[in-house]
This record gives C-alpha cells, sequence and structure tokens, in this order.
C-alpha cells in the first residue's frame, strides 16, 4: 500500500514530468485566431466579447486566462484588453490595451466564448468597458496567485460594468481578488 505521501509525491512527480517535458513549447504554440469572432471587415455591428482559454501547461489544467475583445460600429479592427504577467518582467504594464485578433488561441489552447454582445446598444457597453478597463486600479501588478492576474482584471471590469452580465468559471482565479 502506498499510503497518503506516496499519492502525493507521485501527483508531484507527474506534475512535474508533464511541465518539464511537454510536447508543445510555448513560443512555437499557435497564437492564430479561432475564427470564433465575427469578421470586423465585414460585420459593421458593435462586438463585445469574452473569452477564456485554458494557461499554459500544467496549470491550464485547472486554471483559465481570460481577456475582452471589442470593436465599435463600423470599426474595421478589434481592440483587445488583457492582463499579461511576463509583460512586467520586461518592464511593460501588466495591463495591455492594444488592437489584435480577438479569438487568438492562447499559447495553444483554444479559447471558449464567455459572453457576446453585439448591435443595438453595445456602442454604450464598449465605452463603459473602456472607462473601467482604463480605471483598473493594478495595471502594473501580476500575481498568478491570488492575483491581481488576468481574472481579476476582467471581473473588476465586469463588476464595474454590470451590463456586461458576465459570470467568471470557477476556473477564472484570481476573479475574486480585490472584492
Amino acid at each position: 500500500m502506498i499510503g497518503l505521501k506516496g499519492i502525493i509525491l507521485i501527483i508531484l512527480a507527474l506534475l512535474f514530468v508533464s511541465a518539464c517535458s511537454s510536447v508543445k513549447d510555448w513560443r512555437t504554440a499557435s497564437r492564430e485566431s479561432a475564427k470564433m469572432a465575427p469578421d470586423p471587415q465585414t460585420t459593421d455591428e458593435a462586438v463585445l466579447q469574452v473569452y477564456g482559454a485554458r494557461t499554459w501547461g500544467w496549470r491550464g489544467w485547472f486554471a483559465i486566462h481570460t481577456w475582452i475583445a471589442a470593436k465599435h460600429t463600423g470599426e474595421q479592427s478589434y481592440t483587445v484588453y488583457e492582463v499579461i504577467g511576463w509583460r512586467t518582467s520586461r518592464g511593460l504594464p501588466a495591463l495591455r490595451i492594444e488592437k489584435d485578433l480577438p479569438d487568438r488561441y492562447w499559447y495553444g489552447n483554444k479559447p471558449r466564448l464567455l459572453t457576446d454582445h453585439r448591435g443595438e446598444g453595445v456602442d454604450k457597453l464598449i465605452t463603459s468597458v473602456d472607462k473601467a478597463a482604463r480605471a483598473y486600479p493594478w495595471p502594473d501588478t501580476y500575481e498568478a496567485f491570488p492575483g491581481p492576474n488576468s481574472n481579476t482584471f476582467v471581473a473588476w471590469v465586469a463588476r464595474q460594468v454590470p451590463e456586461l452580465e458576465l459570470r467568471l468559471p470557477f476556473s477564472a482565479i484570481g476573479s475574486g481578488y480585490g472584492n
């Protein structure tokens, strides 16, 4: 009989091995569009979406990374709002607000759509989300656990803009930070 200590050691060893011997490399993992968002070149209406995808490596077994993508009526591209931890080690703010693909794979992991708003009234919602994002209280700070992290950011925006009607899943670790 192995016992509890033996089981814990086996689990830790499996986690270590999976983290060290991954077939994929985060540097070459897909960051392509998942083709889930409406094409901004052919979609005139306003679109506001929130995505989540499993995180890189073993953390993806239980955690997701979340982000917001939006385009106003008539815009030809999306603005992506997210917090990314590695940016702070390069002297950049963790908060990133830039024109980008709205639905890209998160380092090889396909995103899933958490909420989707389109059409009439969405321009006003996007303006509220943009204002809340720019007022985020931890733009230069990132801590995987307990936060602030990408999920803290999206949850904070959702609390500032309840019309977003967003409920993050349990796997959005850090979403309760700062409550």
